[in-house]
């Protein structure tokens, strides 16, 4: 476990963290994230691994896979990336992913001020499902070339979509490959980002007493 002391960047209480990581047989990595506070305090909690699912250096890298993420809306940002605290539908926009869509068919469209905005998606979906007790879908990813496929289970009511708009060519991967934008997809399940300054969003508030609890499951599998 890790001890954040009360204080630390700001945030008040002593918060004690454990991060579980689970594999089972078939294959499903599950990872849960537990914590519990001694004052009143501001927890949401996440994984921001990136996936390339064709492999370091694939020729169509990220933008190639075909993304699924049942949301009706998403939370739209300003030009420093903080929600505004409304809801955006995506019917009709480049953010319509409820039925599938390549994401490089969206990711550069100049008309969209929330793709100017990102430099890309960067973008917190508001899932259908909302806040659940055992993980639910809330994203699916595959590369078309290769078959793989990535589900993404969460308890939480949102996730972040994000499409390495600022990996610069810094990171260099196991085979040599310098890592730009588009080599690799974040889906980050979570609350609402700047939920304690919006009150219309999920509370990410943790009291004494009352522990935090995130759930979500990495479901790897190949389409047939």
């Amino acid at each position: 476990g890790y001890r954040s002391p009360d204080g630390d960047s700001g945030y008040p209480g002593n918060l004690d963290v454990t991060v579980t990581y689970t594999l089972d047989e078939a294959g499903n990595l599950g990872i849960a994230y537990d914590a519990k506070t001694d004052k009143p305090t501001i927890v949401n909690m996440t994984n921001h691994a990136i996936f390339d699912l064709g492999g370091e250096g694939s020729a169509m890298g990220a933008y190639g896979h075909r993304l699924t993420i049942p949301a009706k809306a998403i939370t739209p940002v300003d030009d420093k990336l903080i929600p505004t605290g409304t809801l955006q539908p995506v019917a009709g926009t480049v953010f319509d992913f409820r039925n599938g869509r390549i994401v490089g068919e969206g990711i550069r469209d100049g008309r969209d001020q929330q793709i100017r905005y990102g430099h890309g998606y960067d973008h917190n979906f508001a899932l259908d499902k909302g806040l659940t007790a055992r993980p639910e879908l809330a994203a699916r990813l595959e590369d078309p070339t290769s078959g793989r496929v990535l589900e993404v289970l969460t308890t939480e009511p949102g996730v972040q979509f994000y499409t390495g708009n600022f990996l610069d060519g810094t990171f260099i991967g196991k085979q040599g490959h310098l890592y730009r934008m588009g080599d690799g997809i974040a889906l980050e399940p979570q609350k609402f980002p700047d939920a304690p300054n919006k009150p219309n969003f999920v509370s990410a508030r943790v009291d004494p007493g009352k522990p935090y609890h995130h759930a979500m499951i990495y479901r790897l599998s190949v389409a047939r």
